[in-house]
Parts: structure tokens; C-alpha cells; sequence
């Protein structure tokens, strides 16, 4: 039976990859050159425009059937080094009742977006991961495959001070399900110290300064101020 919505569960976890992992993809794309790609899976190696990298093989959106299979559920894949990111997806969905982890096809059909919605499993699993972004490439004519890169060359998106507010508005908008849960996700993921008093949560930043993100009655950010230390 198609799902119309994800659960709550996965829109939380989502949730808290949403400020660190949209910055993560930019840099990935920036990173990533142009030119037509290859794949050697069984040696868990991805090469586009001369650039070659170790990846894990996510999952798959087939475009006619709608629908999401993790790589760990892939017949042909499963149980070989290229689905072991895949398989930590799955084991955190078990460990934390998140049934969108732990299903091996997923019918999206119901879904007003179900190209989207495949991206957002994709997103997801990139953030449980801790994966340096995800790669969604075209596997035939109605086939996205999609590929977690693990490898030190993909450049990690570190905190910029100047661009935090823009980051932190921008997620905020991508799931759209709790804006606490973006900046608290994002803070963790960056090992910010953090203090929280009401509807302020206070960061401390590497540079020294602090930022102060304020919340109004209803869970959304209402500001987001940088202070110089001294």
C-alpha cells in the first residue's frame, strides 16, 4: 500500500541532518566535476570527469513504479561491501522504530512529489550515515541509483560564521517539521557547545563569538543574532 506521508519518527530524525547536510551537498556539488560517470561496484568505485572516489551504493528510485529500494534490499547487492552504509541505515532504523529504514521497498506513488520523496529518503540516509553528501545519477531510462561517497577527498563543509543564519533559515524550510530539532541537529553534528534557556538556545561558535537563535511561541526561529566575543 502506497504511503501519502512519512512518520514522525523520520521526519525527526530528517530533521536534525537538515542545517549540516544541505551545506554538505553544496560542497559536494562544488566538489564533484562535470563529465558522464562509471561505477565498478563489486570495488566500491565511482568515477566522473576523471575524479575517482569510494562509494556505497544507498538506494535506488525506479521512476515508473515510484518507488524507493535501500541497497541493502537489493538482491543483487546484498550482504557485498557496496551496501554497508546502506546496512547502518538500516540497523538505525531498528534501533530507533523508524519503519522507513527498515522496509526494503518503499511504494512513494502516494506521495504528491515521490521524486521528492525519494530525494528526502536519500537525504536521510546520507545524515544517519554521517556521509559527505549523496550522489543521484541516472542508472537507465527509468532508474535513479544513488551513492553515498566515503572517501577523504569530498571537501566537509565546516561552520561559517557569516553564512550560519542563511544556513540555518534555508534548512529550515526543507522538511519543515521542527525548526529546534535543525539547529539542535546542526550544533551536535559540529560539536558546538550549546545552552538553552526558554525559547534561546545560545551556541558557542569555533571562531570564539556565540550565536543566540530565538524561537517564538510556535517552535519557529523568530532571529538569529551574532555576538563578538570580548
Amino acid at each position: 500500500m502506497a504511503s501519502t506521508e512519512f512518520s514522525s519518527a523520520f521526519l525527526d530524525e530528517a530533521e536534525r541532518h537538515a542545517a549540516w547536510g544541505a551545506a554538505q551537498l553544496e560542497a559536494l556539488t562544488g566538489f564533484l566535476p562535470d563529465g558522464p560517470w562509471t561505477a565498478d561496484l563489486p570495488s566500491c568505485v565511482y568515477r566522473q570527469g576523471g575524479l575517482e572516489l569510494r562509494v556505497a551504493v544507498l538506494g535506488t528510485y525506479d521512476l515508473a513504479e515510484r518507488s524507493w529500494m535501500w541497497g541493502w534490499a537489493n538482491p543483487g547487492l546484498r550482504g557485498t561491501p557496496v551496501t554497508a552504509l546502506a546496512e547502518e541505515v538500516e540497523r538505525h532504523g531498528r534501533a530507533h522504530a523508524i519503519a522507513e529504514f527498515t522496509a526494503g521497498t518503499l511504494d512513494l506513488s502516494g506521495f504528491a512529489d515521490p521524486r521528492r520523496a525519494a530525494e528526502t529518503l536519500a537525504f536521510a540516509g546520507m545524515g544517519v550515515t554521517g556521509a559527505p553528501g549523496y550522489i543521484g545519477v541516472p542508472a537507465g531510462p527509468g532508474t535513479q541509483v544513488y551513492f553515498l561517497p566515503e572517501d577523504p577527498q569530498v571537501p566537509r563543509a565546516a561552520v561559517d560564521p557569516v553564512t550560519l543564519p542563511r544556513t540555518l533559515l534555508t534548512a529550515v524550510g526543507l522538511i519543515g517539521h521542527d525548526a529546534r530539532r535543525v539547529v539542535t541537529g546542526y550544533l551536535d553534528h559540529h560539536g558546538l557547545r550549546r545552552r538553552e534557556d526558554g525559547h534561546r538556545i545560545v551556541a558557542e561558535l569555533p571562531d570564539g563569538d556565540s550565536a543566540e537563535i530565538d524561537f517564538d511561541t510556535a517552535g519557529r526561529i523568530a532571529g538569529i543574532r551574532l555576538t563578538a566575543s570580548g
